[in-house]
């Protein structure tokens, strides 16, 4: 079995890889071979690559599993090949539907990260929690931006997390309330950023009903911001997640007290929407700033002003409640949107090593079993045709 680690051919470029130098080097300790496609995107050089020892080429055909971060190029795409990348289908994303298609065409095994779990059904391998520490920080950036004095430099132009953090421990933060949704992945990592910025946690109850001279967030569960359609009292989040289309939303009494929202939930297209475009038109909607870690672009989004994905070059967006439209960002009458869909390419180095830790752990094992549940659950493409756990994509992949 060899491994080829994939050149990011994705636009705009992402930095992050599956496995770092140290990591290829102890996968060919083991007896795997390991070849790394040059790349010049990479947050490690070529370089540090080979200097590890670990075969560093142009072409990776004869590698019989190649592992990427983002989607792949279809004109990138090596036919009869086992794929592992995020290939951002498994929710029928209009946009990555000929990328299916293709995998499909090419008699590509294709194995999805996201869907990748462990007997009790919990995803094993993730850049989440780096996706929240980095929103999070864009979130209190963003809000200093509008406030005309910030305290932050962008997270991408730090080495790491440690650099980040030393910053926050001589800055003095704006005495904003921030409403964090989310108890997963995403959310921890923002907790951490926060609770690092020396911002103060505080319960949701207090948070709208007390007064407070220095910064302060709150966390969400869906308890808290959503309720039963029939009335019934939310006493099942289990409940929730299996049938969110019996929910709708009932985050109205944060709207009044927040300033910046931070959104770090895995958001199910049946599931409601957290306010409306009406509701952001209100004298009692305060949000000033969204940094929506889940960017799911609206209409079919949990944030209706989530028009686009943002990039880390160009990170935030101005959208006018009135008119419902992209504007400058900034302004009296713009929310400002932060809604990169990359956000961990701005911590790659430590998003790399965790992620590749990770697989290690969890994935490496299972890549010689042919009877892995664990790859089959997650093989969206094989044999030229879905896999068996994704026949709900017929009608996407078939592009109805």
């Amino acid at each position: 079995m060899k491994i080829g680690i994939i050149r990011e051919g994705k636009t705009p470029a992402d930095s992050r890889v599956p496995l770092s130098p140290h990591q290829c080097s102890q996968l060919v300790e083991q007896g795997l071979q390991v070849s790394v496609q040059r790349s010049e995107v990479r947050c490690f050089s070529d370089d540090q690559y080979a200097h590890l020892g670990i075969d560093v080429v142009d072409n990776i055909d004869d590698c019989d599993i190649l592992l990427g971060v983002k989607e792949v190029p279809i004109s990138e795409l090596i036919p009869n090949k086992t794929y592992f990348f995020f290939s951002h289908t498994i929710k029928e994303q209009a946009y990555n539907q000929k990328l299916l298609k293709a995998c499909v065409d090419k008699k590509i095994r294709l194995i999805d990260y996201e869907v990748l779990t462990d007997e009790t059904g919990k995803r094993v391998i993730a850049f989440g929690k780096f996706a929240g520490m980095v929103g999070a920080h864009n979130a209190l950036w963003t809000y200093g931006e509008r406030l005309g004095n910030n305290p932050l430099p962008r997270m991408h132009s730090l080495k790491d997390y440690a650099a980040a953090q030393k910053i926050y421990s001589t800055t003095k933060f704006p005495n904003a309330r921030i409403v964090l949704t989310g108890t997963g992945r995403v959310s921890s990592g923002a907790v951490q950023v926060l609770t690092d910025m020396g911002i103060q946690k505080v319960r949701p109850i207090d948070f709208v009903t007390q007064s407070y001279d220095l910064p302060t967030f709150t966390q969400l569960s869906s308890f808290y911001y959503a309720k039963r359609k029939d009335g019934k009292e939310f006493d099942n989040v289990q409940n929730f997640y299996d049938y969110p289309e019996e929910y709708e939303s009932d985050f109205h009494h944060f709207l009044p007290h927040a300033d910046i929202l931070i959104n770090g939930i895995y958001w199910d297209n049946k599931a409601p929407a957290f306010f409306t475009p009406e509701e952001m038109t209100q004298s009692n909607f305060n949000i000033k700033v969204i940094a929506d870690v889940t960017c799911d672009i609206a209409p079919e989004s949990s944030i209706p002003s989530t028009l686009k994905a943002s990039t880390i070059a160009d990170p935030v967006f101005g959208y006018n409640p009135e008119s419902r439209v992209e504007t400058e960002p900034y302004t009296e009458a713009s929310i400002d949107m932060m809604t990169i869909d990359n956000l961990p390419n701005e911590l790659p180095r430590d998003a790399s090593e965790a992620f590749g830790s990770m697989f290690i752990e969890h994935v490496l094992s299972q890549l010689d079993n042919d009877e892995s549940e664990m790859l089959d659950k997650a093989t969206i493409t094989k044999d030229g045709d879905l896999g068996s756990h994704f026949e709900y994509l017929r009608n996407y992949l078939e592009g109805n």
